[in-house]
């Protein structure tokens, strides 16, 4: 899986290791300066994270202000980018030039603490379309366009905390661009909607990485302010009304509460289908709906003794086992909520993952 299974884990090693950064420098008077070796620090005002893995050439230039130029030829794997050393919910702007020639992509790429998370908000990318289609969650409608979401997981991977077990998250635009504007806040908020829950934010960069590729970029980037929400895919209604229902596509919900009482939502592309109050006998549940795009059963009350267990979901007729989805954040496992996968449980507020629909 090139740069995912590759360019990452290199990555991660680097970043790890390397956190510190020299004192900034006003934009007047700081010269070009071309890196050829792994380096981070402070450029222009802004902070910058460089890594090679020595092979092939790559030069990576920080320019004055947000702007960086970088080129590559027959690389085994880098990436660079300047940006802020803590991340958070602001409007990124950026605009320049992006012109892989094999596998490589331009993204916004950030680190979260607590839980630990590696995130990307990909606009453009070469031969490769990360991150591989594995994983999909639904979409998020944010400054223009569509992007797919979707969340991975490394297994004792190299990170910012060493060696950790962690989860990727993504959000993958539908159409290439180079340039515009990024609000990180309507992506962090369909992630949560998603279950897919952040930490502490750490560094975050305006990135090119290139993998067994050769290319250019140049890049240049600005702080656009604080971000409000405001993404047309996101919802953050509790109600417990089908906002989804109707359509040509039915779903069984097959499940059981413990305590009696449970509450579950059956949610598409983000959007609830139904609501259901569970009882402590395995029952079906049914809903209809339209919509298309990544399929979650959400278990939204926990407390008490209450917790569920989803036997399976049928979607048109085909059965999708609970057990055979790698997406569950409401088990409890390896001492945290969220801690697990591959199980009909869940005993914390949270989600299972089913795939997309048909």
């Amino acid at each position: 899986m090139l740069a995912r299974l590759k360019g990452v884990t290199s990555k991660s090693r680097f970043v790890a290791t390397a956190l510190g950064c020299v004192a900034a420098l006003s934009f007047s008077a700081t010269p070009a300066q071309t890196l050829t070796q792994s380096q981070t620090g402070t450029h222009g005002g802004y902070y910058y994270s460089f890594w090679t893995d020595g092979g092939g050439s790559v030069s990576f230039t920080l320019q004055p202000g947000g702007r960086y130029s970088s080129q590559w030829s027959n690389v085994g794997n880098w990436v660079g980018g300047k940006g802020w050393q803590t991340g958070g919910r602001r409007v990124v702007n950026y605009s320049g030039s992006f012109n892989p020639s094999g596998n490589s992509y331009l993204a916004l790429y950030g680190w979260t603490t607590n839980p630990l998370v590696e995130y990307y908000i990909v606009d453009s990318w070469g031969t490769w379309r990360p991150p591989g289609g594995e994983g999909f969650m639904g979409t998020v409608v944010s400054d223009g366009g569509t992007y797919d979401v979707y969340r991975t997981q490394r297994v004792n991977a190299p990170s910012i905390e060493g060696t950790r077990t962690f989860y990727q998250y993504w959000s993958v635009r539908q159409q290439k661009r180079v340039g515009g504007s990024i609000t990180t806040g309507n992506h962090f908020d369909a992630w949560r909607s998603y279950g897919m829950n952040m930490g502490t934010h750490n560094y975050m960069v305006m990135a090119t990485e290139g993998y067994q590729s050769s290319g250019s970029s140049d890049i240049t980037v600005s702080d656009g302010g604080s971000s409000s929400s405001s993404s047309s895919s996101s919802s953050s209604s509790s109600s417990s009304s089908s906002s989804g229902g109707g359509g040509n596509k039915t779903i069984v919900v097959r499940a059981r509460g413990t305590a009696g009482g449970e509450s579950i939502t059956l949610r598409v592309n983000n959007n609830n289908v139904a609501t259901w109050s569970l009882s402590t006998g395995m029952q079906n549940y049914t809903a209809t709906t339209s919509l298309s795009g990544g399929i979650t059963v959400a278990f939204t009350n926990d407390g008490g003794n209450r917790d569920v267990q989803v036997d399976y979901i049928q979607v048109n007729g085909q059965t999708r086992q609970s057990e055979a989805q790698s997406y569950n954040t409401g088990l409890y496992a390896n001492g945290s909520c969220g801690g697990g996968s591959n199980s009909e449980w869940m005993h914390c507020n949270g989600a299972i993952g089913y795939g997309n629909t048909p």
